[in-house]
């Protein structure tokens, strides 16, 4: 029996990362793992919310959505015995969290919301340590035993500017350095790959020796297509759901951490 590969393809914020899994997946025909966006999730759990306005109970519920998604979609191929490819990982959300502690929690937000929300939260950040500690044991655990390979893409594009991200630079520079050390420590195959998204897919397959079933050239175009139709709808419904703060919802959102 052929042994499974369980490939996370990891890195942080605008990557590649959906664009080289879902190419990657329809070039060798190898099954694709995606959890809900968090934008995807955000339109469901808070409609209308911007992700610069959550408080850290909601960026919560946010981070164990996406982790029961991921859990779920992985153990059904790998009770099958079946390969994946995974957009992300378990740890992506865990990491993004600890370093909202080190920065704060909205990243994206105008500095004086920043600053309020500094504030308000210093009573709560013995708590949220021990809390990120305990997720980190789960998360960790669950990593190690479950995925083979990791195709690490580092920071070469611009932070995409659709207006929905929830982060900064320096965050998403902070998370990319604390994912790839995390994954180093596990010593489990570990490749750099980077290039454009035709350059980084072709790695791959060669690094890895996966099957193909369809050019690259093909398959990254085709995820282009598949991913630019997804991430308009969602952009769209984002826009049809948020309306703006009255100035009592705003002292609202500013009060709570």
């Amino acid at each position: 029996m052929q042994k499974q590969k369980r490939i996370v393809i990891s890195g942080t914020y605008s990557t590649g990362k959906t664009t080289t899994t879902t190419a990657l997946s329809l070039a060798t025909g190898i099954s694709l793992v995606n959890a809900s966006s968090a934008r995807e999730i955000l339109t469901s759990l808070y409609p209308g919310r911007r992700f610069q306005d959550m408080d850290i109970s909601e960026l919560m519920a946010l981070g164990l959505s996406r982790f029961e998604q991921r859990v779920k979609a992985e153990s059904i191929l790998m009770n099958h015995n079946q390969s994946f490819i995974s957009d992300g990982s378990v740890l992506n959300e865990w990491v993004y969290g600890t370093v909202r502690l080190k920065i704060g929690i909205n990243p994206g937000a105008p500095v004086y919301q920043q600053i309020i929300k500094d504030i308000l939260g210093l009573p709560s950040r013995s708590f949220l340590a021990k809390y990120m500690n305990a997720y980190g044991q789960v998360v960790n655990q669950r990593a190690k035993s479950t995925y083979t390979h990791v195709i690490h893409l580092p920071i070469e594009f611009p932070m995409d500017p659709d207006g929905h991200r929830p982060v900064s630079e320096r965050y998403r520079r902070l998370s990319d350095i604390e994912i790839a050390k995390t994954f180093k420590g596990y010593h489990i195959p570990f490749y750099t790959v980077g290039g454009s998204q035709r350059e980084r897919v072709a790695k791959i397959i060669n690094l890895l020796h996966l099957p193909q079933v369809m050019p690259v050239a093909q398959a990254v175009e085709m995820a282009n297509e598949v991913i630019r139709k997804s991430r308009d709808m969602v952009s769209q419904k984002m826009i049809e759901q948020y309306h703006k703060p009255s100035f009592k919802e705003k002292i609202k959102i500013l009060s709570h951490f």
